[in-house]
Parts: structure tokens; C-alpha cells; sequence
């Protein structure tokens, strides 16, 4: 399994942010939210925090979205509504390496087939650019 750097593979989490905009007291925001993409580079396959999609989604979701919103706000520094998964949007080499990470260790995903872990955690919001 080749190595990729995540911005050379392009491979990147994309997410829709609505955050919160909390102006000084005085002032007021008009409207007083704001939506925004943000992204995310996806680690190399086998490498540390590689593991990001299994924990993070579910077929395609947030998984718990007190902990998204909490991760995006970490990512912006101010407040957020609302976190949703939009796409992994990947290379086909860095989509090849990832398919090869999970063959190799099926049992972390609880699943038989490579197909059905891409299934289970990304739902069809996988995109090769």
C-alpha cells in the first residue's frame, strides 16, 4: 500500500457548517447565522487518525452531532448549529489505498466485505475526483 500525502491525493471530509454569528454587545447580526463547506483532510490509509471516517460517520451521517458540531467548532473557532457530512471527496489512488487499509484488517469494521464498510460509514457520499 503506497503512502499519500492527503493534499497531493486531494483527498479530503467535506462537511456543511452553520455557524452562529455572536457579534459584541451593541451590535446585532442580521441574519445571525452563516453557512460555510469545510473540509478536512483525510489521513493516509493505515496511518495515524486514518480511522476518522469509522468513528466519525455512519452510511453517510454524523454519528452523534453534539461531537461534529463540536469538532467543527474546534476547526472554526466559533460557534455551530448544525454539522452535515456531505463527501469523502477523494483520488482514485488514495480511494485504491483505502480500500486496501480495510481488506486488511476487516474485523475493526465488524464487516466481510470492503464494499460494505464504504457502505456502512459513507453511505454513497463518496466522490472521485
Amino acid at each position: 500500500m503506497g503512502a499519500h500525502d492527503p493534499s497531493e491525493a486531494g483527498a479530503r471530509y467535506v462537511f456543511r457548517v452553520t455557524v452562529r454569528l455572536d457579534p459584541r454587545p451593541g451590535y446585532r447580526a442580521d441574519p445571525d447565522t452563516a453557512e460555510t463547506v469545510l473540509s478536512r483532510a483525510a489521513d493516509p490509509p493505515g496511518e495515524d487518525g486514518w480511522l476518522f471516517f469509522r468513528d466519525t460517520l455512519w452510511r453517510g451521517e454524523l454519528g452523534d452531532a453534539a461531537h461534529g458540531r463540536r469538532l467543527a467548532e474546534e476547526a472554526l473557532e466559533v460557534p455551530v448549529e448544525s454539522v452535515t457530512f456531505s463527501e469523502l471527496r477523494t483520488s482514485e489512488a488514495y480511494l485504491d489505498d483505502l480500500k486496501t487499509a480495510i481488506a486488511d484488517d476487516l474485523d475493526a469494521f465488524n464487516a466481510e466485505t470492503v464494499s460494505e464498510v464504504l457502505k456502512k460509514y459513507l453511505g454513497s457520499s463518496i466522490h472521485v475526483v
